[in-house]
């Protein structure tokens, strides 16, 4: 079932702003771009994660290096899950954060 707007817009606003939080803590560049609900995640080798929110779609998109990823809301299990793959959304970025500059990052975000 698809998130109602106002929903949506309060899911990705406290998801970015723990992804910003977290990151921050272990020194990574992170530009949040309010107007157009884009956060970019930089890092010293130059590559890039960034994720947007898709609102007509109420999901969240993620593009690194290695591709793009469509996440829908799981309201049972309050993640946002990849499409076709559900992989949840923390597990998706330490993937991601790892294969990009060979990181881990514990990255578990607190949900409802």
């Amino acid at each position: 079932m698809m998130l109602e707007e106002t929903e949506y817009h309060q899911r990705i606003d406290e998801l970015q702003q723990q992804v910003e939080d977290k990151l921050e803590t272990v020194d990574f560049d992170v530009d949040m771009d309010n107007a157009n609900g884009v956060l970019t995640i930089e890092f010293e080798n130059g590559s890039q994660i960034i994720l947007s929110r898709q609102s007509a779609l109420r999901q969240l998109w993620v593009a690194a290096r290695s591709g793009g990823y469509h996440l829908d809301y799981n309201a049972e299990l309050a993640d946002w899950l990849v499409v076709n793959g559900n992989e949840p959304f923390h597990e998706l970025l330490q993937r991601l954060i790892k294969e990009q500059v060979g990181e881990l990052v514990d990255f578990d975000v607190q949900r409802d």
